[in-house]
């Protein structure tokens, strides 16, 4: 209900002129002149207000467009006393206008959404027991906070606790869980997984981690480029044809004004106005169909002018959960044996990384046993009883990536090495794009050897950024836009937040509704599937493409009505309804977008 207050709201304006022409019709049966005359005066007026004060604001920044055709047809509308056509005129830019504004003015909404996510009370803790809630706001460094399993942790500190398990991956892009040891700094923005833990809160919320990218999303989205509508890329040529065939008109006709005023309401530019917000409205249906939900219809027409693609790896390119790489037995066991041996410890745990253990097993077809006594301490690891030995898995340091070893008493007796799978379609999509002219980069958070590997398993020539924080992704994005490239950037979590805002197309994938990523892109994926990027940059061309067809075709009939106009052939009310007949044509062409 509240969506279809909000819609017609939007379009209350056209909505209160086409009432306002009806209206005007009646009287003019009824033959009652002066009120039927206010009427259309003031709808004329209400529908081209915009229209007159956007003009003269663009005259003052030196900025020109095709809206002085209108706003000259419109003013000879009513010296001539043609004031239905007056009226049209007003309605049909209006409504343009409106359409274009619909699409963009989603995309406001998106910072609310993202702070919005942090929660705006916390528990204290206090003398060992759960005290009062407050305001985030109000926490000062040093107070302890109480934070619940599932909860989104508010505020940056250090845990107190003895241990703790944290979820990172919106701030950093790993797909791993961390544990934590008492000591550990523990991030805003992050999800507390494991039990109720406790902090020490060591910033206040101005200067916490997620406040700070809130702040670089907004930033970003200030400094954006605002979007140049397509058709004032053609005005100069079409307005000066324009005046040309006007003045002739005029002349010709022995300086008769309704002469005049026939031609420059066909030329009025509503095909050129309308063709593109139309179009790319199909093409957000389009998009639709495919799972892609497309939040600003400007960014389908940037987006078909993109060179240069940057990519996050983690749920990105790759698929964000880890798998078995290595296996490695430093014992005398046999694998088969110790593998159903870590199988059985691992199937009683909820780690990501035990997951893994238990997938790779089962690939393996080892013998399913069972293990008894176990045990988790989040930050020490697994253990159990198999076959009356006791075993432990444990997290093992290694700078070849992430590493679980297996123990048998204190003997490390194997290892498992563990990496992100790349996503089946990833490279085939990848060497498309190079082969399209893309330039491709990708920035990561990953360790630079974990990066290279990436692009060595993709075998191709792609710019890595490794070990990157949202502001190195954001200054990368900065730096390519001032070599003067059209950015698109891939990403899924909340670190790649400041870089979507920041390129000139944000796209995202995401398999949640309401994530910190997707409300700062402009383009998001439901689902992790790759090739959506390959169909949004389809999408995008063949929409601008038919967006191009409809308005060279109006401006073609455009230009052959005002020569017959200019012979007498057409009256002003008549240029006004074959003004209508073109504008139908031209978007039942744009209307193919949605297909």
């Amino acid at each position: 209900m509240n969506k279809q207050l909000n819609l017609l709201n939007t379009f209350k304006i056209p909505a209160i002129i086409l009432v306002g022409i009806f209206i005007y019709i009646a009287l003019e049966i009824l033959r009652i002149k002066t009120p039927a005359i206010a009427v259309a005066v003031f709808i004329t007026l209400l529908g081209s207000y915009r229209l007159f004060k956007e003009s003269v604001l663009g005259l003052l920044k030196k900025q020109y467009a095709l809206d002085y055709i209108a706003i000259l047809a419109i003013v000879v509308s009513l010296i001539t006393q043609e004031y239905i056509v007056a009226a049209i005129l007003a309605l049909m830019i209006e409504s343009g206008r409106t359409l274009e504004d619909y699409g963009v003015a989603q995309a406001k909404k998106s910072l609310t959404k993202l702070a919005e996510r942090i929660p705006d009370q916390v528990v204290l803790w206090e003398n060992k027991k759960a005290g009062a809630k407050i305001s985030i706001g109000k926490v000062k460094i040093g107070d302890y906070i109480l934070i619940r399993k599932g909860e989104v942790i508010g505020l940056d500190g250090i845990l107190d606790s003895e241990a703790g398990f944290t979820d990172e991956s919106s701030l950093t892009g790993e797909p791993y869980a961390v544990e934590k040891i008492k000591g550990d700094p523990v991030r805003s923005g992050t999800i507390n997984v494991g039990d109720a833990i406790i902090i020490k809160v060591t910033k206040v919320q101005a200067d916490s981690t997620y406040k700070k990218i809130i702040d670089l999303v907004k930033k970003a989205q200030d400094e954006k480029s605002p979007f140049i509508r397509m058709a004032d890329k053609y005005s100069g040529f079409f307005t000066i044809i324009t005046l040309v065939i006007t003045g002739f008109a005029y002349v010709f006709s022995g300086f008769d004004l309704t002469r005049a005023l026939a031609v420059l309401v066909i030329a009025t530019p509503c095909p050129l106005i309308i063709a593109t917000p139309i179009a790319l409205l199909g093409g957000v249906n389009s998009a639709s169909k495919k799972n892609i939900i497309v939040k600003k219809l400007a960014s389908i027409e940037v987006l078909s002018r993109a060179h240069a693609l940057i990519f996050d790896k983690t749920g990105t390119i790759t698929l964000g959960k880890p798998r078995v790489v290595e296996f490695n037995n430093k014992s005398n066991y046999k694998e088969a044996e110790l593998l159903a041996i870590s199988e059985a410890i691992e199937r009683n745990s909820l780690h990501p990384l035990a997951k893994a253990v238990v997938n790779f097993a089962k690939e393996k077809k080892t013998e399913v046993i069972h293990a008894e006594n176990t045990e988790e301490k989040v930050g020490q690891g697994i253990s159990g009883t198999v076959n009356g030995k006791r075993y432990k898995l444990a997290r093992l340091e290694s700078n070849k990536g992430m590493t679980i070893g297996v123990y048998e008493g204190k003997s490390l007796i194997a290892f498992f090495r563990f990496d992100d799978e790349i996503k089946q379609e990833s490279k085939n999509i990848i060497q498309n794009l190079k082969n399209w002219g893309f330039e491709l980069y990708i920035f990561t958070g990953d360790k630079k050897e974990a990066a290279e590997k990436l692009v060595k398993q993709l075998g191709l020539d792609v710019v890595i950024n490794a070990e990157c924080t949202p502001e190195d992704k954001q200054e990368g994005i900065q730096k390519l836009k001032k070599e003067g490239k059209i950015t698109a950037m891939v990403g899924d979590g909340i670190n790649d937040a400041p870089a979507l805002a920041l390129a000139d197309v944000g796209m995202v994938f995401s398999n949640e509704e309401q994530t910190a990523a997707s409300e700062a892109a402009d383009i998001v994926f439901l689902g992790g599937n790759f090739s959506l990027v390959v169909e949004s940059l389809n999408i995008a061309r063949r929409t601008i493409k038919i967006a191009k067809q409809s308005i060279f075709f109006g401006i073609g009939l455009s230009i052959l009505g005002m020569v017959v106009a200019s012979f007498g052939f057409v009256p002003p009310i008549g240029g006004a309804f074959l003004q209508e007949a073109i504008d139908v044509a031209v978007i039942v062409n744009a209307l193919r977008t949605s297909r």
